[in-house]
């Protein structure tokens, strides 16, 4: 009789303990959700990537990489080894998910298998990384230059100079055939792939530009500055389109896979919606409590992720 109490209370003082480890846990992704926000993610994010499938998510922070199920927004795996990792990117068949990091280096991860395939050095922190949509080039940047990776070898192609201060961020147009980068130097920069030679300097930021993204007819470039503004270029002729003014600086913008929305984060804790037509504003979102550093949306454009140092919120767009 003594045994059998003692089990019981033992079970019930276990359910117990995994009932409050789950109601934390359910608490935590959904108590105090922001109006238009679905679910919350992990603490302290540093950047957000959803795959070409729309499946994972990966987020990246100091402590390492996190990939969840887009679907359910439960953890599925964890890539550790690399500190302090900036930015990510999945190759365009979401094979591979390469990692740029503070540490000098960029890894590249085995997707299915969760591990590293390779470690390529730089010479300081690396801030960006990005796939061209062919698959057939990476880039990164670190300090003041800006990198190219034959992607089948491994091996660097070239060095792009040009820009005069850090490099914060690298994006390849759709057809894979223009790099765009921005510097804290107040400029981005286009560049030829081909023929790895700058094709033009776009001038307009006052303060360092901290992200860029083109628009998915590669026609737009868009710009994220520390001078509390968005900016709009023509990328075949290198001129301004637009500005599109924040209340603080402005660390991450991400144009919707049909072109029609354009959204910007700023150290404010909001993420605006633009209507890419009319460059009014759709809607502000609020709800983050610190600096939001990266968004990406959906393939499918329903959803948007936006990572801050906070957490990572998934917003209802459409």
């Amino acid at each position: 009789m003594r045994t059998t109490l003692i089990f019981t209370s033992f079970l019930f003082f276990v359910s117990f303990f995994i009932f409050l480890s789950h109601t934390a846990a359910e608490d935590f992704t959904k108590l105090n959700l922001p109006e238009g926000a679905i679910t919350r993610l992990t603490k302290r994010a540093t950047d957000v990537t959803y795959s070409p499938d729309g499946s994972l998510l990966a987020i990246p922070s100091h402590a390492g990489i996190w990939l969840y199920d887009a679907d359910t927004g439960e953890e599925h795996a964890s890539l550790t080894g690399h500190n302090y990792v900036r930015r990510v990117s999945f190759s365009p068949d979401g094979n591979t998910l390469a990692s740029a990091s503070h540490d000098d280096t960029l890894v590249l991860w085995h997707v299915a298998t969760l591990k590293e395939k390779a470690r390529l050095t730089h010479t300081d922190d690396v801030l960006s990384v990005s796939f061209s949509p062919n698959g057939n080039t990476l880039a990164s940047c670190s300090g003041n230059k800006v990198r190219l990776w034959d992607v089948a070898t491994l091996k660097e192609k070239v060095t792009l100079k040009g820009h005069r201060d850090f490099v914060h961020s690298v994006n390849f147009s759709p057809n894979s055939t223009t790099l765009a980068s921005c510097s804290r130097d107040e400029t981005v920069r286009l560049w030829d792939v081909a023929t790895r030679t700058e094709k033009a300097t776009l001038r307009g930021h006052t303060e360092s530009v901290h992200d860029v993204s083109f628009s998915p007819d590669g026609n737009t470039l868009a710009s994220a500055g520390w001078d509390r503004t968005v900016r709009l270029w023509d990328v075949a002729t290198g001129t301004e389109k637009a500005t599109l003014t924040h209340h603080d600086n402005v660390y991450s913008v991400s144009f919707s896979p049909d072109g029609n929305t354009l959204a910007s984060a700023s150290q404010d804790g909001t993420v605006r919606l633009w209507d890419v037509a009319t460059l009014k504003e759709k809607a502000t979102l609020t709800g983050h409590r610190r600096v939001v550093n990266g968004l990406s949306f959906s393939p499918d454009g329903n959803t948007l992720a936006s990572a801050s140092w906070s957490e990572a919120l998934l917003w209802r767009v459409k």
